[in-house]
């Protein structure tokens, strides 16, 4: 018998090998298409997340100015669409939920196949890829690290702007104090501990210094004027060494000292020794940090007297 001629058990280990080196080069495949697919897929989720974060942050800012639900998905998905990911269109969907418990939260779900290369060699030519974004907006009820002193609804608009003379950063306006319980007129200013009873100079000297922070949700009418004519001559000198400089929340009372919502001050300067005047103007438009949606339901919200925040929340 020839040595070159080959035994049945030689082609049986050929055989074995073969059948290895498939599977082998089967899990290589596997593993690279993890690998690049993997990394695409990546990609892509961020991209659609940018995507629908935007999708919300419109549909629920849509909503705060219209009050159309049907408007504000339509916005969401035509947002969505100029980022790449239209509803209906290769296998996207597009899922917009509008609430109004806590202002006007939008949801924006976007869900997309992502088309693998090597992946799809072992059986998985797509894989999903999903993202979900809320967005909220409205009318702030509740301010964190809230100024001590309130102002009259008659220095802002109809439509809860600043009046011109009270929101000009290029010429502050003097607000002064009359002693009085609540702000006698639109450049009139009062002080507030946010609680019942006289305003004490100590306590709202500690609110000033921040030694006693005011993180406070009004409830729309609620008194926060004085209840014994104040004078606290002393507090303009600490707020020219505290806050000159700083914008701070700050409640907006009607006629009668009741809450009608919050607006940013920004405090340019103070002066007690013979002016007693703090000056400064109204933030508009503004989105302050410090103030946020709490527990009021869009429509039922204090009205927030400088310009609506809207923010993502997941």
């Amino acid at each position: 018998m020839s040595a070159n001629v080959p035994t049945p058990n030689r082609e049986r280990e050929r055989g074995q090998i073969i059948v290895i080196f498939a599977l082998a080069l089967v899990a290589i495949i596997a593993m690279v298409g993890l690998v690049l697919d993997g990394g695409s897929a990546f990609a892509m989720r961020r991209d659609e997340q940018s995507a629908a974060d935007l999708a919300a942050l419109a549909a629920a800012n849509d909503y705060m100015l219209n009050s159309d639900a049907a408007a504000a998905r339509t916005r969401a998905r035509t947002v969505a669409a100029a980022n790449g990911y239209t509803h209906g269109t290769g296998g996207v969907v597009v899922n917009v939920t509008i609430t109004i418990v806590n202002g006007a939260e939008a949801q924006v779900d976007i869900s997309a196949p992502h088309r693998n290369n090597f992946a799809s060699i072992v059986g998985m030519p797509t894989w999903a890829v999903a993202t979900t974004a809320k967005a909220q907006a409205g009318y702030p009820d509740t301010a964190n690290g809230a100024g001590p002193i309130i102002f009259s609804i008659d220095a802002f608009g109809p439509s809860g702007q600043p009046l011109a003379a009270y929101g000009d950063k290029n010429n502050p306006y003097d607000f002064g104090e009359t002693n009085g319980d609540i702000p006698s007129g639109p450049g009139d200013l009062a002080w507030t501990n946010y609680g019942t009873g006289n305003v004490d100079s100590d306590g709202v000297r500690d609110i000033i210094e921040g030694n006693s922070v005011i993180n406070k949700t009004i409830a729309f009418g609620e008194y926060i004027g004085q209840h014994n004519n104040g004078n606290h001559t002393t507090l303009f000198d600490d707020m020219q060494t505290n806050l000159a400089g700083e914008n701070i929340p700050v409640p907006v009372v009607d006629h009668n000292g009741n809450f009608q919502g919050w607006a940013t001050f920004h405090i340019v300067s103070a002066e007690g020794a013979s002016n007693k005047h703090i000056k400064g103007y109204f933030v508009s438009p503004f989105v302050n940090k410090r103030l946020t949606i709490k527990a009021c339901g869009f429509g039922g919200c204090p009205r927030y007297l400088g310009s609506p925040t809207i923010n993502l929340v997941n």
